[in-house]
């Protein structure tokens, strides 16, 4: 399928964070439209419309109305909210036309989600915030009922927000402890790599951009050469130089074995979740 080809109606039900970034994704995409697209909330506010749907262009609904025939819904509320999500659209009749569901609540299985969505194929998918400005990662997993143009549908709502991986559902855990808590590492890196800087007398907008675009470079430095993180670090530490005395303290403080713990123990959570 073409990711510029408009999809069928989409509901976004739950519009928190993960919510707000997809639906912002598929606007500036333009592979969703504020006609094909729907959110869905659990009440409305009292004006009757979600304050964050509505700096998108887009009316709030509740989640009933706004999954009855749609094409596909996004299941984007909290992993232990959605059994009661799931129940209340059974019970309204909203799954009767048998949508796609994908959800991204971390750590809910599709095998614990299938029987509460029957008749309806289903995909596990876990995207990242940067998302909402197509520069997202999002993996994705064949649940039951899944055929290849399922996937394929899944796939170009994604595609259109950024780089999308298909894996087996066993690494779904990992994958949400890597990237989709992985950008509030990598913030704190940046944060710290600038104050660094902003120690030594360098004002601190400045120093945010550097540490930023120094970031942004060296991943894609990464991705183009295909060339291992270690590799690429042994470039830049000159023997004696000033990279190689920075290194050692970070070593000191072990850097690596924190951030790798870090995304361990971010992983680990996520499969207790929906517990």
């Amino acid at each position: 399928m073409d990711p510029s080809t408009p999809l069928p109606i989409i509901a976004i039900l739950g519009f928190g964070t993960m919510g707000k970034a997809l639906a912002s994704g598929l606007l500036k995409s333009g592979v969703g439209s504020r006609e094909t697209l729907r959110i869905g909330v659990r009440r409305p506010h009292a004006q009757g419309v979600s304050p964050k749907a509505d700096a998108l262009g887009l009316t709030a609904q509740i989640n009933v109305d706004a999954a009855r025939g749609a094409g596909t819904l996004v299941l984007c509320v909290k992993p232990m909210d959605v059994e009661a999500l799931m129940t209340r659209l059974r019970e309204a009749g909203a799954l009767d036309h048998h949508p796609l569901v994908i959800s991204i609540a971390a750590g809910l299985s599709t095998a614990r989600l299938a029987p509460q969505a029957p008749g309806c194929p289903v995909v596990r998918g876990m995207p990242n915030t940067p998302c909402a400005i197509g520069k997202g990662v999002t993996v994705l997993a064949r649940g039951p009922g899944a055929e290849d143009h399922h996937l394929a549908l899944a796939r170009s709502l994604f595609t259109s927000l950024g780089t999308v991986l298909e894996l087996e559902e066993k690494h779904m855990d990992t994958v949400t402890g890597l990237s989709a808590s992985g950008p509030a590492f990598i913030y704190m890196v940046l944060e710290a790599m600038a104050e660094g800087a902003v120690m030594r007398g360098l004002p601190r907008a400045v120093a945010l951009e550097l540490a930023a675009r120094v970031a942004q470079g060296s991943a894609e430095m990464v991705l183009a050469t295909g060339r291992h993180p270690a590799a690429l670090r042994d470039d830049v530490t000159t023997p004696a130089g000033c990279t190689v005395a920075g290194l050692l303290v970070l070593e000191d403080g072990r850097l690596r074995s924190v951030v790798a713990r870090g995304v361990e123990m971010a992983a680990k959570v996520a499969g207790e979740l929906s517990k």
